[in-house]
């Protein structure tokens, strides 16, 4: 006689449900090809993924609130994964820190809502430009802040900025492999100040296109500088032609703030290396 199966023996078992985390990431982008996954392997988010497979033992794919491009850092990035795991949140932070480089590092964790998405749920995006205006290129600061060496007027630039703000098609400052399905965007904000020889200029707006700040700084800088007037500034706007804009310029400067989110996701806005890069 057999033995009794005991009920519900050999039944295929449900895998363990889903969830959704959000975690901030904060890097210094000079060693990496940006942000979004490439076959060589040398990008934020392929060293970060790979961290996340170590710590999980399992692969782990992210989606960003913002794709950098290379040399580009970030302070606030945020990502959002889907995973079975149940671990706390400082363990998601420790331990994923443990297999990332010196210059990558998890900030902090979040469970959020199956709908938050990092990227379609922001409300908007900031990055900040740093600058050295000095007759000596920087030294301790390389890669960490742009550069140049001919002084620059404030007033004609916070005049130049100004003509940028609200909704506009941005085709002038529209890198050619851009992807984004539009080029209208709303600029909400540019505010520039100096400390020292240090300049900084802080973007705000719903979403930038590829290359959007750093083609708007070089604009910015050679109406600063006195090669283009404050009016050519509205004449490349309305141009729509990339070609009629200043060069772009280096990303060594240029710092990803991050998204923000509606207050329902209780994503954190604030991260020590913020209170670094004022």
């Amino acid at each position: 006689m057999s033995e009794a199966v005991p009920e519900g023996a050999g039944a295929p078992q449900s895998p363990p449900p889903l969830q959704r985390l959000a975690l901030g990431v904060t890097y210094r982008g000079t060693a990496y090809h940006g942000w979004q996954s490439q076959p060589d392997g040398k990008t934020v988010q392929d060293k970060l993924e790979q961290a996340l497979a170590a710590f999980a033992a399992m692969p782990v794919g992210t989606v960003c609130a913002g794709r950098t491009d290379a040399g580009v850092h970030g302070i606030n990035q945020v990502v959002h994964l889907d995973t079975p795991l149940a671990r706390e949140e400082f363990s998601w932070v420790r331990g994923v820190n443990r297999y990332l480089p010196p210059d990558i590092a998890v900030q902090w964790c979040r469970p959020v809502a199956a709908d938050f998405h990092a990227r379609n749920s922001a409300r908007g995006r900031r990055y900040r430009y740093v600058l050295l205006e000095s007759p000596v290129r920087p030294a301790l600061e390389s890669s960490q802040v742009g550069w140049v060496f001919r002084p620059l007027a404030l007033e004609p630039m916070q005049a130049a900025a100004a003509l940028l703000l609200g909704e506009h098609d941005f085709s002038a400052f529209r890198a050619a492999g851009c992807q984004a399905l539009s080029p209208v965007k709303t600029l909400r904000q540019i505010d520039i100040s100096r400390r020292g020889a240090y300049w900084s200029f802080d973007f705000e707006a719903s979403a930038f296109l590829h290359h959007m700040v750093r083609n708007i700084m070089g604009c910015l800088l050679a109406v600063g500088q006195g090669t283009r007037s404050v009016a050519w500034m509205g004449e490349v706007l309305a141009s729509r032609r990339r070609e009629t804009a200043a060069p772009t310029f280096a990303p060594d400067g240029l710092y990803f703030v991050g998204p923000h989110y509606d207050a329902r996701h209780a994503i954190p806005g604030h991260v020590p290396a913020l209170d670094w890069l004022s």
